[in-house]
């Protein structure tokens, strides 16, 4: 048999990914909006469902990208994997249609029940035009028409075979080609059907969802407008990709031409439209808004610029996490290792939250008054722990596995990373039990400051680690798997399930990196309890 692969297949060979993957995706976006929606005590609150609508809308925006599906019918001068068959080209459509879809039902799914004994009722039937944004769907429709028109156009060009480049005494331009634009329009018409169909879906589930106890009927309604807008603006991205790819097929000029150069006009349009989607802002609640939240932080005296102070970190802790990163990835390419990107990114984060503390001993600190503890939730440490945990058993897996096999170790620069990482916690950590307590502050809130930024320590520490963990589980996955023509057995599947494992560390790590500290602060002064609720 040699190298060759066995025809022979069995379950063994399938990637576990392919069966279990989507499950597994469902399963943890779900309990992310329903962990979201929660407020302390059960229920939910008109802040908590203005997150999660939030939430919903980013995940569903994250997996909206039709990047991967750019070039489908095109067929490489070079030969290099074109997307030109049913294997090829479904999976690339089929994920982010069906997972924005999936996202967004999931949205609307992960509420709580009802909780009182008697069961609020309403009589009046709710139609879709009812809460529907009335420009944006027309809007959106407008999109839809656009991409089947050009789908159209495309069903009618014919293909043309690929004029790869040859040098010697006279050198000829390599050109790309394309397959018939019939097999592309039938692709690209069936993903536009699943997407309207399913967005009309989708919209019903919005109209008969059931009623939130915690909001009265008009914020319910306004709830459904603030879905229903988040649902359209994605899928008419969506929708404006699926023009932009039938665009790029449709301008590819053929070989005999001679032209090398084309402009997607699509694309230009798919542009044009992602930026008027972005800036499509959804209604607010009365109460629930973000701005109104930054209200309740404002509750705290003007002669507590402290509380401001730390409130303002949060946006700078993004900054300090993805710039320097940027710059890494900018200065070293893809030389830069995946570990060192990550831990790169969470020293940013502690370097504002020790910056921070700085300011406050330097500008608010007060030499004559005691400093007060700060609160500690064990939840939170026990987490960081379990996390540090998952970390350490992922390097030692992959450390066995890799010395068994003989291949490269690839967890040196994780382990490396990640001791790093935790011993620049101890910098910021150091600094808050440190730092002189605050001058003239209302009583509790020295105290709640110095338990958010702890906090935010413990958080970032525990979203590296399990990013780090997922990181390695997929870098190192390729070489966790015997190679041929060796047999690897019934345990094989195992392995095959690194990529899977790794994606769900680091979906898990990035969803902790987004939790808010919410209701972080429950035995203080409303006005504390306020500024913690808005904490990010």
């Amino acid at each position: 048999m040699g190298d060759e692969m066995p025809q022979n297949l069995s379950w063994d060979f399938i990637p576990v990914g392919l069966l279990l993957g989507p499950f597994f995706l469902v399963t943890v976006i779900y309990l992310v909006l329903r962990w979201v929606v929660r407020i302390p005590g059960g229920g939910v609150s008109p802040v908590s469902v203005t997150q999660h609508a939030l939430w919903v809308g980013v995940i569903g925006w994250l997996a909206s990208s039709l990047q991967s599906a750019g070039m489908i019918g095109i067929l490489p001068n070079n030969g290099d994997g074109p997307l030109t068959n049913a294997l090829t080209i479904i999976p690339v459509l089929a994920w982010p249609i069906l997972g924005v879809l999936a996202v967004h039902g999931i949205g609307q799914v992960s509420y709580p029940g009802h909780r009182l004994e008697r069961r609020q009722a309403t009589l009046e039937v709710r139609r879709i035009r009812d809460f529907l944004p009335v420009t944006l769907g027309w809007v959106t429709l407008a999109i839809f028409v656009l991409a089947a028109l050009q789908i159209a156009v495309v069903a009618t060009l014919p293909g043309f075979s690929p004029r790869p480049f040859s040098g010697g005494e006279v050198a000829t331009l390599g050109a790309d080609g394309r397959i018939a634009g019939l097999t592309v329009a039938a692709y690209l018409g069936l993903a536009l059907l699943v997407l309207a169909m399913g967005t009309w879906a989708v919209l019903l589930l919005i109209t008969r969802r059931r009623q939130l106890e915690a909001l009265d009927p008009d914020d319910n309604a306004t709830l459904r407008t603030i879905a229903m807008n988040r649902l359209l603006r994605t899928v008419a991205t969506v929708a404006s990709g699926l023009t932009a790819i039938a665009g790029n097929f449709a301008v590819r000029p053929e070989p005999e031409n001679g032209s090398g150069s084309w402009t997607n006009v699509m694309g230009i349009v798919n542009l044009v439209v992602l930026l008027a989607m972005w800036r499509w802002a959804p209604p607010t609640l009365a109460f629930g808004s973000p701005a109104n939240t930054r209200v309740q932080a404002a509750a705290i005296p003007e002669s507590q610029p402290s509380t401001k102070l730390v409130v303002s970190l949060g946006p700078a802790m993004w900054l300090g996490a993805i710039v320097p990163m940027l710059l890494l990835l900018a200065v070293m390419g893809p030389l830069t290792q995946p570990a060192v990107i990550v831990a790169v990114g969470a020293a940013g984060v502690l370097g504002v939250l020790a910056f921070g503390e700085i300011l406050l001993h330097v500008n608010y600190g007060a030499t004559s008054a005691s400093a007060e503890r700060p609160p500690l939730i064990r939840a939170a440490a026990v987490v960081t722990g379990l996390a540090l945990a998952v970390l350490a058993v992922a390097i030692v897996t992959v450390a066995l596995r890799q010395a068994a096999l003989g291949a490269p170790p690839d967890w040196v620069a994780t382990a490396i990373a990640g001791a790093a990482v935790l011993l620049m916690a101890v910098g910021p950590i150091a600094l808050l039990l440190r730092r002189r307590p605050l001058s003239d502050s209302t009583p509790g809130l020295d105290a709640a400051l110095r338990g958010i930024t702890l906090h935010r320590v413990l958080r970032t520490v525990t979203a590296c680690s399990v990013v780090q963990a997922g990181v390695l589980f997929s870098v190192s996955a390729p070489s966790l798997q015997a190679r041929w023509p060796l047999n690897p057995g019934p345990s094989a599947i195992i392995w095959q399930g690194a990529p899977l494992a790794g994606a769900f560390l680091i979906v898990l790590g990035i969803a902790v990196a987004l939790v808010p500290l919410r209701r972080l602060i429950t035995n203080q002064a409303p006005s504390v309890r306020s500024a913690a609720d808005a904490v990010p």
